[in-house]
């Protein structure tokens, strides 16, 4: 880099940058940036269009795998993940047509997140509105393998005008019967727990009002309690201290810590909840036992050197993946409390950017601040597609996806949800 000068990789030389008309200048470093991360954002999605697909790994097509298969080489896990590393990289991607009761609603607003039930039939949606609050709504999946999906939203006059930091789906009835919302009114926040059923056309005469709201300050994360020795509980996770409240009694438990708590998850097989912090810090806490002074209550404790935004535990519980505002991605043993693989490729400098981790298949999906989606192999961390988004790159159009191998319930189709701006897009398999 020359000091005044810029350089084109075009004309393959050096420009002076001058001053023009009442010391404006159009060329600056940023926009010279935007421009080329715009030009190989429209050259990928181009190939895409053109099928020109590469494969996941040299050597790798689905008659060999079927061939190793048979001849007993791969076992059905081994066979099943690649099957799917395979149809990952030949994703194809469609917009997706949204209905909705009310014709105002449908198309109207910015995503700003989905967030899938367990059984990924259902996704809660947060639309950015005109006047600077937040519109909620819940897509129904099961119209995905047709032609459009159909949207049943409800627009709830309490929380209209409310921002929201996070969301988790919760199950306080049945399994994810209501939805935890971390919001920021103005000073403080608030927390609610909402029946899911508030936003559903089928009983609009009898809907059920709040469970549970109450003020707290700035909420940064949530997460809701599936083990039955700490039932009906969520946590939350605020400025310098973490809350885990029970929805029933209205007990609260409150744990200081050092640092901002911008990430949160429950175990399943253990009342233990693992937090990640400003800080870089990772750290779990058993809710069972009482909250002493000091910080003798964390039992585990792992360190990042930027600020973790995402953690997401594997299945056995003996691993944590953790993302941090680096743009590094780390999968720890929580036994050794060691590192064991790193992801590369995620950008990210200061953005709360969640993880999806796919464990069935093999999969981990991120999406960066640069608005590419990642999709790595969990098993050994090789990058296996980088997906452009449809829109140009900006910190408002960061886009928020759902990935699942039955996208709409048990009989649904695999695939990618992507939400960008107004659109909605599913990358099919097919």
């Amino acid at each position: 880099e020359l000091p005044g000068f810029y350089y084109d990789s075009e004309k393959n030389r050096y420009f002076r940058l001058l001053p023009g008309h009442n010391n404006y200048n159009p060329l600056t470093k940023e926009s010279i940036q935007y421009k080329a991360m715009e030009c190989k954002r429209l050259r990928l999605l181009e190939e895409e269009e053109k099928q020109k697909k590469k494969t996941t790994r040299a050597g790798l097509n689905s008659s060999m795998l079927l061939q190793k298969r048979q001849l007993g080489l791969l076992s059905s896990t081994s066979y099943c993940r690649l099957v799917h590393e395979l149809k990952v990289n030949c994703m194809q991607r469609r917009k997706i047509e949204i209905h909705s009761p009310d014709s105002s609603v449908a198309g109207t607003n910015n995503f700003k997140i989905i967030v899938a039930d367990v059984a990924c039939e259902r996704i809660f949606t947060v639309n950015d509105v005109e006047h600077g609050g937040c519109k909620y709504g819940i897509i129904n999946l099961s119209g995905l393998g047709k032609e459009s999906l159909t949207v049943e939203m409800y627009d709830n006059l309490y929380f209209t005008n409310r921002k929201v930091n996070s969301v988790c789906w919760a199950s306080l009835t049945h399994p994810d019967s209501h939805l935890c919302l971390m919001g920021i009114a103005e000073t403080p926040g608030c927390a609610s727990l909402l029946p899911a059923s508030l936003f559903s056309s089928t009983n609009p005469g009898d809907r059920p009002g709040m469970l549970c709201s109450f003020k707290i300050s700035t909420a940064w994360s949530c997460a809701w309690c599936l083990n039955p020795q700490a039932d009906n509980c969520f946590s939350t996770g605020l400025t310098r201290r973490v809350l885990v409240t029970n929805v029933v009694t209205g007990h609260r438990q409150t744990f200081g810590t050092s640092s901002d708590v911008l990430a949160q998850q429950f175990a399943t097989q253990t009342p233990v909840l693992y937090n990640g912090c400003r800080s870089g810090e990772i750290f779990s806490i058993d809710v069972r036992q009482r909250n002493r002074k000091g910080q003798s209550w964390k039992a585990i404790r792992l360190f990042h050197d930027s600020a973790v935004t995402s953690i997401r535990l594997l299945e056995a519980e003996h691993y944590v993946m953790a993302a941090d505002m680096a743009g590094k991605i780390k999968l720890w043993d929580l036994r050794t409390a060691k590192c064991v693989k790193q992801y590369k490729g995620h950008h990210n400098e200061y953005a709360i950017l969640p993880l999806h981790v796919n464990e069935e298949e093999g999969l981990l999906t991120a999406v960066g601040q640069d608005c590419y989606t990642r999709i790595w192999s969990l098993q050994d961390a090789h990058l296996l597609r980088t997906i452009p988004s449809p829109h140009p790159s900006s910190k408002d159009s960061i886009p928020s996806v759902v990935f699942s191998s039955r996208l709409g319930g048990s009989r649904g189709v695999p695939g990618l949800l992507m939400a960008v701006k107004q659109d909605l897009y599913h990358f099919s398999y097919n």
